[in-house]
């Protein structure tokens, strides 16, 4: 799963990966936690390639009201296609969602509170999380006020054998070169593309400050202890059949 992530590449480096104009007034976050806005890029009308801000948190097209708890944050790549959810947002509308790091959490021994790790790719720098998007209208006597919700969520994976040990889900990971088939490509291609990160990943053990969404500052990004690397694997995967987040 996925629940806590990084962004503080500079500007020109998103401009560069993913290919586009706009100069968004995008701040370093080093804590992004559900329900805020994140940024994200999507196709426009036009078959062009557009910045937007979403909230991370999925609510259906189809959905009497917004849910006050439970956001939907991750969809199972395994089910993505077929679940409700997700189905149709799946379908019509992926996005991706620029990420440099990603936080997980792991008892180190019965009874002992959780530690956070923050999990980047080996040579770090930014790359994309798999998502989709989903536009849900307020009822009409909201319209002329807020006319339509806009909402998102990071698709997930078994983990990469190499950070199995932390958790045994993980966010999709794109390759840069699979950027447009994810965006346009059929419903084949995209979903070929869900499969644990095959790249090199490293891992650090950071401080329980990220544990609260309040604190988004540099400091969380600190090892407090040695990093681990770990580099490509194709060695068995965990078992992860019976995690269904949602």
């Amino acid at each position: 799963m996925c629940g806590r992530y990084t962004l503080t590449s500079p500007l020109e480096a998103l401009s560069d990966l993913f290919g586009i104009s706009e100069r968004p007034n995008l701040a370093a976050s080093y804590n992004i936690a559900p329900t805020q806005m994140v940024a994200t890029i999507r196709i426009d009308n036009d078959g062009s390639r557009q910045f937007s801000r979403l909230i991370w948190g999925l609510v259906p097209s189809w959905a009497k009201e917004v849910a006050k708890s439970g956001p939907l944050i991750n969809a199972r790549g395994e089910t993505v296609d077929s679940k409700p959810s997700f189905r149709d947002a799946f379908r019509k509308r992926r996005c991706l969602i620029p990420a440099d790091g990603f936080y997980e959490w792991k008892r180190e021994k019965p009874g002992a509170p959780k530690q956070p790790y923050r999990i980047t790719l080996a040579e770090e720098g930014l790359f994309a999380f798999a998502g989709i998007w989903e536009r849900w209208e307020y009822p009409k006597a909201m319209e002329s006020v807020v006319p339509a919700l806009e909402t998102c969520a990071i698709v997930t994976t078994l983990a990469a054998p190499s950070i199995g040990h932390i958790h045994h889900r993980m966010p999709v990971i794109l390759d840069d070169a699979d950027h447009a088939t994810w965006l346009t490509a059929s419903l084949d291609e995209s979903l070929a593309l869900i499969r644990p990160y095959e790249g090199g990943l490293a891992a650090h053990t950071v401080s329980t400050r990220v544990n609260a969404v309040r604190n988004d500052d540099a400091e969380l990004l600190i090892p407090i202890t040695t990093g681990e690397i770990f580099e490509k694997s194709r060695d068995s995967q965990p078992d992860g059949s019976q995690f269904d987040l949602f």
